[in-house]
């Protein structure tokens, strides 16, 4: 990820990268968000939602332990991210966001398919996904655009 979208995430969500300077043994953040651009809206996204989710929750009192981001990387074609702390509707949201990569290219953001053999990947058919051969209307109704 650029290293300005990286510096983005950390700034906004300071609370999620408390551990962002442990030695390398205790944390793989010191490498920073190990994905393409095309994954910045999903993460955005998730990490709004978490820290909101928690803010609410533990308006009064520490409830809901505060996430705290282990690793964030592509692995087999789709996101992964790691995290301490949480709660079942935390672990949602992340499997939510772990599933939206599937289907989002991790260059461009726009809809993609997970393609390869040896590496997989998420790509749209600009940056390598599946080149589909059928008519047009089919070709839209996959999600890609024009």
């Amino acid at each position: 990820m650029k290293r300005e979208l990286d510096e983005y995430l950390c700034k906004t969500f300071p609370k999620m990268m408390a551990d962002r300077n442990k030695p390398m043994t205790e944390t793989a953040m010191c490498w920073g968000f190990s994905c393409g651009d095309g994954w910045f809206p999903i993460l955005n996204s998730l990490m709004q939602n978490i820290q909101h989710h928690l803010d609410w929750k533990n308006r009064t009192e520490e409830v809901v332990p505060q996430v705290v981001l282990e690793q964030v990387k592509e692995k087999f074609g789709t996101l992964r991210f790691y995290y301490r702390g949480g709660d079942d509707y935390i672990a949602g949201l992340v499997s939510m966001a772990e599933s939206m990569s599937a289907i989002t290219c991790e260059t461009c953001s726009k809809p993609g398919t997970r393609t390869g053999g040896g590496w997989i990947k998420t790509a749209c058919k600009e940056h390598g996904g599946i080149d589909y051969e059928e008519s047009e209307e089919d070709y839209l109704k996959q999600g890609y655009e024009e």
